[in-house]
């Protein structure tokens, strides 16, 4: 059933896709397209993705991707199904402004599996970066989660089964530098039984942007390649033998909420730890 809604959600993308771009040139499809097309809340980046899988069969590879990091205290207002600024300082405990690194949707579709939110402490004249939120998003059953991480450095528990090739056992590894010129995440998985098996890296730099560029062409069709890499990568997983992981839902329907919980009562140990 999953499968032929996936065949079905491909076609009605494609053919919506390609009917948004013939129209493209005329007009505006979205809140979306108008915020990214207001230059002074916008910076973009354009990169790397770099995926390696060592265990237990080694497969990696890389894709050039395209991401805005959007000031959310000067968008006109929030990017659709994204946190706003002052939802996203309550969940920090923050009081300075809120960057969203994130790649926009482009001709009536939207893939983003990370989305980071870059949360900054202001004291007198100094802003410090101080909490990051992530929001990840899993393909193709498009459930989202967020969750607080360190931008230097964090662990926390896997709260979401991104992968039909990753189990739910294991914790993420994040880190994150403050976004400049250069934008650097590394995101590794701490494995029970394979140890650090699995990293994801995206390197990015600044790229400039004139007031004649339109950004809807700038990230045309970049989250339908973004989709077109998951899928051929996992078909080519599939093909190594890599041993299928069917999603908790079906034995769980509240994994998610357990593993909510399980991530709350470590952000609470480490706290008191830390006090």
């Amino acid at each position: 059933m999953e499968l032929l809604y996936l065949l079905c959600s491909i076609i009605s993308t494609t053919i919506t896709s390609l009917l948004l771009s013939l129209l493209l040139p005329f007009r505006r499809f979205s809140t979306a397209d108008a915020l990214l097309n207001r230059r002074n809340s916008v910076s973009l980046y354009q990169g790397t993705v770099f995926h390696e899988r060592r265990r237990p069969v080694h497969h990696s590879f890389r894709y050039s991707v395209r991401y805005a990091l959007i000031d959310l205290d000067n968008a006109p207002h929030p990017p659709p199904n994204h946190l706003s600024a002052e939802e996203a300082r309550s969940a920090s405990h923050t009081n300075g402004p809120v960057f969203l690194l994130t790649i926009p949707p482009s001709v009536g579709y939207e893939q983003n599996p990370l989305s980071v939110y870059y949360c900054y402490d202001v004291e007198g004249e100094t802003k410090t970066l101080t909490k990051c939120i992530a929001e990840v998003t899993n393909t193709p059953w498009g459930e989202r989660v967020t969750f607080l991480f360190n931008p230097n450095s964090d662990l926390v528990a896997k709260p979401l089964h991104v992968s039909p090739f990753m189990d739910m056992m294991g914790k993420w590894s994040l880190r994150t530098n403050d976004p400049a010129d250069n934008l650097h995440i590394v995101i590794s998985v701490q494995h029970p039984e394979l140890g650090n098996y699995f990293t994801a890296s995206l390197t990015a730099k600044r790229v400039a942007s004139s007031a004649s560029d339109n950004h809807s062409w700038f990230f045309w069709l970049m989250p339908h390649k973004v989709a077109l890499w998951i899928y051929w990568h996992a078909l080519k997983l599939w093909w190594k033998n890599v041993a299928f992981v069917q999603h908790p839902r079906y034995q769980n329907s509240t994994y998610r909420e357990d593993a909510s919980q399980i991530l709350i009562s470590l952000c609470l140990l480490c706290r008191s730890v830390s006090s």
